[in-house]
């Protein structure tokens, strides 16, 4: 009812922009359903590629809530690559936000096309100690990480790969490793 009212109001263009986010919220809240590991669905308005480019629909995918499972375990060890962005506090990032996420995408491809983890995590992850740690976290609990983060890699089966998640830290590609 509020959405119909707020519409009343609003210019053509502006109202055609606010239904596409809020078609945008609907295909979030399905990825939720599927674990957020799969991406929008292909008739989805957010991967029509007349309306999207291909980096909006990488922002709209990693910006997807995920749910932890109830029966998670209290503990699991990780891997991951992380890709920065110049809209990061404190970062010299040489690229936008979209083009993180893309780049992030890229290495997720390379990962599924069964390249080296270690190979990828040094040619794609911004991580200071990519050299001596390759992506790897150890074992992490749920409440050490980011809850974005948390909620993708404890969502995963062992040797399970996330789509790209976002957190405050930038977009990550997790590897549950145990």
């Amino acid at each position: 009812m509020r959405v119909q009212a707020t519409l009343t109001h609003l210019n053509a263009g502006a109202q055609l922009l606010l239904m596409k986010s809020l078609v945008a919220v609907a295909v979030a809240i399905v990825l939720v359903g599927c674990g957020g590991d799969v991406q929008p669905p292909p008739t989805s308005p957010v991967t029509d590629r007349s309306e999207a480019t291909p980096g909006e629909r990488c922002l709209a995918a990693a910006a997807a809530a995920r749910t932890r499972p109830d029966n998670a375990p209290e503990t699991i060890e990780v891997a991951h690559i992380l890709v920065r962005h110049d809209a990061l506090p404190r970062d010299q990032a040489p690229r936008s936000r979209e083009e993180a996420c893309l780049k992030a995408l890229e290495a997720r491809k390379r990962l599924e096309a069964g390249d080296d983890f270690e190979a990828v995590v040094q040619e794609f992850s911004d991580e200071k100690s990519r050299s001596t740690t390759f992506g790897n976290l150890g074992t992490v609990r749920a409440d050490d990480v980011n809850p974005r983060f948390a909620d993708a890699a404890f969502a995963l089966e062992v040797n399970g790969l996330s789509y790209v998640v976002e957190t405050k830290a930038g977009f990550h590609v997790i590897v549950r490793t145990e």
